[in-house]
């Protein structure tokens, strides 16, 4: 298997943001404990509890995808965008897929619950949840992508847990899975539509109506609408200050109307503005959350 391989594997962009996303999380959570954020990431105790968290949730969200790729490996065959996945072009065999899967999942479990007892249970719940709950639900119903939608934004939410020495979910971390949790819709939704044809060669039913039309549509609006207040929850809650609050406001606002225009014209080319707003939405509010927090 080739590093190309392996990177096609594991989702490797994906599994990039999920660590990214938790990254985030970890230093609001270590400044939200009293500590000087900066300062405590230079000690070394705090670096190596990061490179615990980045090192384990690589590990953990890889073996939840190399799972999801052993259970879909004859789907995948039928779609343009995954057959060259290295289950389904056969240079790999689902056993080794399985074994490797294991192996990252025990290491990642190990390492996240090296933290604390509650991270490692919630990267457990999270690997069960995305690749036997959301996975097989894909080929059923649409409620897939509201079980998807958990272990999506549970990086936030592992993230900041495992931050705190004992390991506690207060109202930060709630509000930091709430925003993640009420964009994942929206980007779902947006790549949904653009991938529809792909994801009918394999039955995939992840539009809210199971087809691109203006009813999909509107219910993607209406989870742009509710994320608009849900991402003003920081400077609400006063965890974070007028900066994080306009930010937020405009991103928002700005995803809104690509949602909009979706809903307006219903054709591919809003959807993929859509889906590319996601891929933008999330880190910049993310990082203003944090850079916000810290200066407090």
């Amino acid at each position: 298997m080739t590093r190309g391989d392996f990177s096609k594997l594991i989702k490797f962009r994906l599994t990039f943001l999920v660590v990214f996303s938790a990254s985030i999380s970890f230093i609001i959570a270590a400044k939200a404990n009293g500590s000087n954020t900066w300062g405590a990431l230079y000690s070394s105790f705090m670096w190596e509890n990061w490179g615990k968290l980045v090192i384990g949730g690589f590990l953990v969200t890889a073996a939840a995808n190399c799972f999801n790729e052993v259970i879909e490996v004859d789907l995948d065959k039928l779609m343009k965008r995954t057959k060259d996945r290295p289950m389904p072009a056969g240079r790999m065999t689902t056993g080794q897929g399985l074994v490797l899967g294991l192996g990252m999942g025990m290491a990642g479990t190990y390492l996240l619950g090296s933290l604390n007892i509650l991270t490692g249970l919630l990267s457990v719940f999270s690997i069960l949840l995305y690749a036997f709950a959301y996975t097989p639900l894909k080929r059923k119903s649409p409620i897939a992508v509201f079980v998807g939608a958990i272990p999506g934004a549970l990086p936030a939410l592992i993230g900041y847990v495992a931050g705190q020495p004992h390991g506690r979910i207060d109202e930060i971390a709630l509000i930091l899975f709430s925003i993640q949790f009420i964009w994942q819709f929206v980007h779902f939704w947006a790549i949904a539509w653009v991938l529809d044809d792909d994801y009918k060669l394999a039955g995939f039913r992840l539009l809210p109506t199971q087809k691109r039309d203006r009813g999909s549509a509107v219910i993607t609006v209406i989870f742009a609408v509710i994320l608009v207040p849900v991402s003003l929850l920081p400077t609400i809650y006063g965890y974070g200050g007028y900066y994080v609050g306009g930010v937020s406001l405009i991103c928002s606002l700005i995803f809104l109307w690509q949602a909009i225009g979706l809903l307006r014209t219903l054709e591919i080319k809003e959807a993929r503005k859509l889906m590319f707003g996601s891929f933008f939405y999330l880190p910049v509010v993310q990082l203003m959350f944090l850079f916000d927090f810290i200066a407090k």
